[in-house]
């Protein structure tokens, strides 16, 4: 069992993305065996998708390995090069998305070709069948028997269905195809049927289907060459239109699994859309899996054959920060998936490690939280720049406010900066609406909605926000960064403070020092009605319908009212000379402010605003004796 003075420089949770991860050696002794990757294995799914950092190319990277698909697979990335490629591909006569899907159809077919050549060799024996010789012999012809970048293969291949020049002449065509008068888009589609008949043909000739697992196309990065532009779109939609018609065409001799970003899926509309509902699992990831993660991760690096989450979250970790369980505390805190649950936990190791920690204390945690967040904020922007631009503009609204926001505040914070967005986001500018903005911030998970007693943040399956929502809270992943570390913006309550008291047509403003004498009875009365003011006010409160953070807030500021308040009396008591009323106005003053704070975020109509508003003025009474001195009499509850 771990010793809780273990170093924690021993600790590590592995890198930030799977390329890496693999390169260290760490994911191969620490990949989770997910719901996800189990049906990508199964090919149940073949089209993963998930948001940055959800874990799509740790899941291709493990299926490429020799422990995880059994089979045969091929890893295709395009680059910059090659997105490049098929981006210009285009064909008379066919829709970009048909064009696209044709030339991801022919690196399919070479790709097929090449192995089964390989294939028949080592698992067939030397004397080969005449289809695997035509293949073969082809692979020659358009020179594409050695190895190639993917580019070369998208060039060569653009080249020849773009102008019907692909040497078939080992599949029976002599020189060209006789179909005088047709388009580029027809031509090249002859073709490839021609190529795809020569693929189908040796698998069956080989028996492959039956005799071992298919072969396996992953095609990953796509994020690499994606923009905005129709080209972009047409780019993945030709690829999941080619992957169908390819598993389509060799039977179970072959499969493609695809691994997509949400944001670029997202953004696909095209006619054969509904065809994929069946294909498609987006990955989420639960606490108990992401703990997992974790546990799974920290063994791995601390060479242990088992770390139990006891050990984890008691002897490497503390057990609570802040009172709340670490797990619950971290899970909070950032969103959910296995980039940012590794990114926090490294973070709370370096900040021990660099302390000279034996262990991670809560402080440790505390500031990697704040560390943590700041990187997210800046990710964030960074992970929707090609589809959303505009975010870093619109993370200023929030910047130093509560991360408790109504929709009538968020109005008034928008409309300073409506044109000025407008102008500099023109193309987006219709989008540019408090409502356009709401929803762009639910669906990246910036914001949440109230719903109920729940807040509900967006997992890829939530309802967006609906007209009649009005209360969004800050995600607290990014709350430190803007610091928005309490529910609202609401003023410290400080019985030194200045502030300006509201009292009908009149204002008063009290100045701090100001010395007034007062019959010691009258002083008492006068802090008897701040305290039953208080006592009415939190009786209100816990009946008002506000979330809980924010009456926790309020609670606490009134709370501080009441408590400044006893203390006066004692120090009366005491015999200590009290400004009091300098203290009740104070307080009334306070509670005004309160109450403008609570309207400006929306919360208007709430029977405690209105009681603060009441409270306030029969206060400022009570100090100036405009009635009698009886500023206590209300006794409503």
């Amino acid at each position: 069992m771990l010793h809780h003075t273990t170093p924690v420089s021993r600790l590590f949770f592995g890198r930030d993305d799977a390329e890496h991860d693999m390169a260290d050696g760490l994911l191969g002794g620490a990949f989770l065996d997910t719901y996800a990757y189990r049906e990508a294995l199964s090919g149940r799914k073949s089209l993963i998708i998930g948001r940055k950092g959800a874990g799509k190319s740790a899941i291709c990277r493990q299926l490429g390995t020799t422990g995880g698909y059994s089979g045969t697979a091929v890893l295709i990335t395009p680059d910059d090069a090659a997105g490049d490629e098929i981006r210009r591909f285009e064909l008379q006569g066919v829709s970009g998305d048909t064009a696209k899907s044709l030339i991801w159809r022919y690196v399919f077919a070479v790709h097929a070709a090449r192995y089964l050549c390989e294939h028949a060799r080592v698992a067939h024996g030397w004397r080969a069948r005449s289809a695997v010789r035509a293949l073969r012999d082809f692979l020659e012809a358009n020179d594409e028997s050695g190895e190639e970048r993917l580019y070369d293969r998208l060039r060569r291949g653009a080249r020849g269905l773009q102008s019907a020049n692909l040497a078939l002449k080992a599949f029976g065509i002599e020189a060209g195809l006789e179909l005088n008068g047709a388009s580029e888009g027809a031509r090249a589609s002859r073709q490839l049927e021609v190529l795809e008949s020569g693929v189908a043909t040796a698998f069956g000739d080989l028996g492959c289907a039956a005799a071992h697992p298919p072969l396996l196309f992953l095609v990953d990065q796509l994020e690499q060459v994606w923009t905005m532009d129709p080209d972009s779109h047409a780019l993945v939609t030709g690829l999941l239109l080619a992957a169908k018609q390819v598993t389509g065409r060799y039977g179970s001799a072959v499969r493609c699994t695809l691994f997509i970003r949400a944001d670029i899926y997202d953004t696909l509309n095209f006619g054969d859309a509904d065809k994929f509902h069946s294909d498609e699992l987006r990955i989420s990831w639960s606490a108990g899996e992401l703990e997992n993660l974790a546990l799974t991760r920290a063994a791995a690096s601390l060479k242990t054959a088992e770390l139990t989450a006891e050990q984890l979250w008691g002897d490497m970790f503390p057990t609570a920060v802040r009172g709340e369980p670490t797990l619950e505390y971290l899970c909070r805190r950032a969103l959910p998936r296995p980039r940012d649950m590794i990114q926090f936990l490294n973070a709370c190791r370096d900040a021990a490690d660099q302390r000279g920690n034996q262990r991670i204390t809560e402080e440790d945690v505390s500031l990697a939280t704040e560390q943590f967040s700041r990187w997210k904020l800046t990710d964030l922007a960074r992970e929707y720049a090609v589809t959303h631009p505009f975010l870093s503009q619109l993370f200023l609204l929030f910047d130093n406010h509560g991360y408790v926001v109504m929709l009538p505040a968020l109005e008034t914070r928008f409309e300073p900066h409506r044109e000025r967005l407008h102008q500099e986001f023109a193309d987006y500018a219709d989008g540019l609406t408090v409502r356009g903005v709401i929803d762009v911030l639910f669906s990246i998970g910036f914001l949440g909605v109230k719903r109920g007693q729940k807040v509900v943040y967006s997992d890829g399956a939530q309802t967006p926000p609906q007209l009649d929502e009005e209360e969004f809270h800050v995600h607290p992943c990014f709350r430190p960064a803007l610091g928005g570390l309490g529910p609202m913006e609401l003023t410290a309550y400080s019985p030194r403070g200045n502030f300006a008291i509201s009292g009908g047509s009149h204002q008063l403003q009290i100045q701090a020092g100001r010395d007034i004498s007062l019959g010691v009875s009258r002083d008492s009365r006068l802090l008897d009605d701040v305290t039953r003011a208080c006592e009415r006010l939190l009786r209100q409160l816990m009946r008002a319908g506000l979330q809980d953070d924010t009456r926790n807030e309020v609670e606490a500021q009134i709370g501080r009212v009441l408590d400044d308040t006893r203390r006066a009396r004692e120090d009366l008591r005491g015999g200590t000379v009290v400004d009091v009323t300098r203290h009740v106005l104070s307080a009334s003053g306070y509670f005004g402010r309160l109450a403008v704070q609570l309207g400006d975020h929306g919360i208007r109509d709430e029977p405690i605003t209105r009681r603060l508003e009441d409270e306030a003025r029969v206060l400022i009474r009570s100090a100036g004796g405009a009635v009698g001195g009886g500023g206590g009499s209300d006794s409503s509850p």
